[in-house]
């Protein structure tokens, strides 16, 4: 698998490119920068333009054999001389570009989202450039994408408070293919934002149904639930770790039935036991053997939970499940997090739920009116 190079580091080259063709006068069509991974960066320059007082360039975003929404995308530099004497390096964005709306994220409110990697990138590239022309007077940088807006579209960003265009990222430099570590991210990010907010307890979904669960059932806004994906046991360890004090996981029978089992990450990859612990609770409430085969052969958890229905123990092996998911959960929490949950299946809807549970309707409907 090809690795990419991310928004960042397409970002750092363009200006470190954009300053040394205005410092030197001379062109340039190449450049190279080194990630913070230690791996070097040769990128090609593209729609250079070059005037007294400025020059911009850019570099064609390539994110490798990752499916990444930016991979073609076109990062501007644009580099002009700052009025300060002193040499400093002052860095924005520009069109495409999006702008920080809501606190608890990388940057302050109405800075440019050019996350603190990327800016040091660029800072140190363009600082090198400097040196190397001996200038020690200050320099503006402007980052730019001009399809930035549309892309961010198909981003968190609006979810997150970010508008006018996509965020510079990057904490390696790289893009892994397939990399998880966007995904977690992207937790603690909306995590951070909540606590920097001042709630101190939060409500998680693995993924869009299970949020428009809580919104059709609950009447709570998916934009203040936190997705946490296949990632159940990490975002337990984000939430301890940034001082929340409850939790409730609303999902899928389909995810949630894996961490009966203790399993943390739910992704098929990692573990497909669904029917064998569905049988397994089975047992426990003394489902007859014939059903229970029947579960063990069936391909989804909905039908499962059909053949469950038509025991007359499909309450009572919810229930159990849901104890063993909160006992596990707080198993990894540590004792640090009190967790609740809520389970449900797209045609039977809420299954079962923890004793507390209920409690959070009301904290829910009292934030919903804030």
């Amino acid at each position: 698998m090809r690795y990419g190079f991310t928004t960042g580091s397409c970002a750092a080259a363009a200006s470190k490119a954009a300053a040394y063709m205005l410092l030197t006068g001379k062109l340039k069509t190449e450049i190279t920068i080194e990630t913070p991974k230690g791996i070097p960066y040769t990128a090609q320059l593209v729609d250079i333009c070059r005037k007294e007082k400025e020059v911009s360039c850019a570099v064609e975003k390539d994110g490798g054999d990752d499916p990444d929404i930016t991979t073609g995308a076109y990062i501007y530099a644009k580099v002009s001389y700052g009025e300060s004497t002193e040499q400093k390096i002052e860095i924005d964005g520009g069109a495409g570009v999006g702008r920080v709306t809501k606190p608890g994220l990388n940057q302050p409110v109405g800075s440019a989202a050019i996350n603190h990697v990327p800016r040091e990138m660029i800072e140190k590239e363009v600082m090198q450039v400097c040196q190397l022309a001996d200038y020690k007077g200050s320099l503006q940088i402007e980052i730019s994408v001009p399809d930035g807006e549309k892309l961010a579209q198909q981003t968190f960003n609006p979810r997150l408070g970010i508008v006018g265009g996509i965020s510079i990222l990057g904490t390696s430099g790289m893009v892994e293919p397939m990399s998880n570590q966007a995904i977690l991210d992207t937790i603690r990010i909306e995590l951070n934002q909540r606590r920097v907010q001042g709630f101190d307890y939060v409500a998680v979904s693995p993924g869009n149904y299970g949020l428009d669960f809580m919104k059709k059932n609950y009447g709570y806004d998916l934009d203040r639930s936190v997705k946490c994906s296949n990632f159940i046991g990490d975002t337990i360890d984000m939430a301890v770790e940034l001082g929340f004090q409850k939790m409730l996981l609303t999902g899928h029978i389909g995810k949630l039935i894996k961490v009966a089992g203790g399993i943390m990450n739910t992704h098929s990859k990692e573990a497909d036991c669904r029917m064998e612990l569905l049988a397994a609770f089975s047992v426990r409430e003394s489902v007859e053997p014939e059903k229970i085969r029947k579960v063990l052969d069936c391909v989804t958890t909905e039908e499962a939970v059909h053949i469950l229905e038509d025991s007359g123990k499909l309450l009572a092996i919810m229930e159990t499940i849901v104890e063993r998911i909160c006992f596990y959960l707080e198993k990894r929490a540590k004792g640090k997090l009190q967790i609740d949950c809520i389970l449900y299946a797209n045609e039977f809807g809420e299954l079962a739920k923890s004793k507390e549970a209920a409690k959070w309707f009301t904290l829910l409907e009292q934030e919903q009116v804030q």
